[in-house]
């Protein structure tokens, strides 16, 4: 175990590391070619996004800065995995999950920043969320075929053999935690925060867990993001995009299964929950009551069009976040 312990911190600072080096390459490209993000401009439903897009418009007249940088992170950890950390028990599904997500999110990302004056901002929401399942389904097939996984630990339960079923669990798993990762990424920091704290926490149940691989991969996932994050907190010099929140969100999903974990998202991913929970609230409610239950949704944009500055959103959510995944830690000890 102290070994293992030796070797997290170790891959975590070795992550922060070769993220950080890399950083200057993608901002010279990313500045110099003029990556901006081409905001939506409706919802899932297709309705105007006023209040949202007054928000969004005010920061873009303070300041302009890339996306895609999402794709530091995954390069950094595709590489120190492969090279160092590879093991076709424990990382080969994360690191495949990883490049598939991130491969889906840069296509939606190229077709943002490349489509200018053409109508678009991005792959169709349903052509996304059918690439996303079709992910998920694949690395389900992945993980109960070629791997053997057919049960689900259940805390103060223990393990329930599901069978095939796990395949739609392991889809379900990846197309709402990618998306939500996606839904959160809105403000400076906020969802780059909120995935070190998960990573982290999933990072201790594998190693209580006796998954030292996997420990060993969150350990270098936490340290791309705290990377990311020296850029990225107020005022932002980048932002992740799709290829960050689709990657690292698949990912997280992919180690929340191997972890046999999956169950504590709620307490571990709390505030990716309440954020996409709150835009299903909203759509709902417009859709039955004809009315908006938020002034805007995700609740961040709730919160800053409430007149919460945009800082307490992003510190007061990493707070809640720690304090949740704490919870879930905890719980999974009790509960085994």
């Amino acid at each position: 175990m102290e070994n293992a312990i030796i070797r997290v911190l170790v891959f975590t600072v070795g992550g922060w590391m070769l993220a950080t080096c890399l950083t200057p390459f993608y901002t010279t490209l990313a500045y110099k070619y003029k990556w901006w993000k081409r905001e939506r401009k409706v919802d899932l439903l297709g309705r105007e996004m006023p209040v949202i897009a007054s928000i969004k418009a005010k920061k873009q007249i303070e300041r302009r800065f890339p996306t895609m940088a999402g794709v530091i992170g995954v390069a950094a950890v595709a590489i120190l995995t492969l090279l160092f950390n590879w093991t076709r028990s424990q990382t080969y599904l994360a690191t495949l999950g990883l490049l598939m997500g991130g491969t889906l999110g840069m296509l939606d990302d190229i077709i943002n920043i490349w489509s200018a004056g053409r109508g678009t901002a991005g792959l169709d929401a349903r052509a996304k969320l059918f690439f996303t399942i079709a992910i998920g389904v694949f690395l389900g097939w992945w993980f109960y075929s070629r791997m053997g996984w057919s049960s689900v630990f259940v805390p103060f339960l223990g393990d329930f053999n599901i069978g095939l079923f796990i395949i739609p669990l392991f889809a379900f798993a990846v197309t709402s935690i990618a998306n939500s990762v996606n839904i959160t990424d809105g403000r400076d920091g906020l969802s780059g925060g909120l995935l070190a704290i998960a990573f982290a926490s999933f990072g201790i149940i594998a190693l209580i867990g006796g998954r030292f691989g996997i420990a060993v991969f969150c350990g270098t996932m936490v340290g791309v993001l705290l990377s990311y994050l020296w850029f990225n907190v107020t005022p932002a010099r980048f932002m992740m995009g799709d290829v960050g929140s689709f990657a690292y969100g698949t990912a997280l999903a992919v180690v929340a299964m191997m972890t046999d974990a999956f169950l504590l998202v709620p307490f571990v991913g709390f505030i990716f929950v309440l954020e996409s929970g709150s835009v299903i609230l909203q759509n709902a409610s417009k859709l039955i009551r004809k009315k908006k239950l938020f002034l805007a949704s995700p609740l961040h944009w709730h919160l800053e069009a409430s007149g919460w500055p945009e800082a307490k959103i992003v510190m007061r959510m990493w707070v809640l976040a720690a304090v949740m995944a704490t919870f879930g830690i905890l719980l999974y000890v009790a509960g085994r």
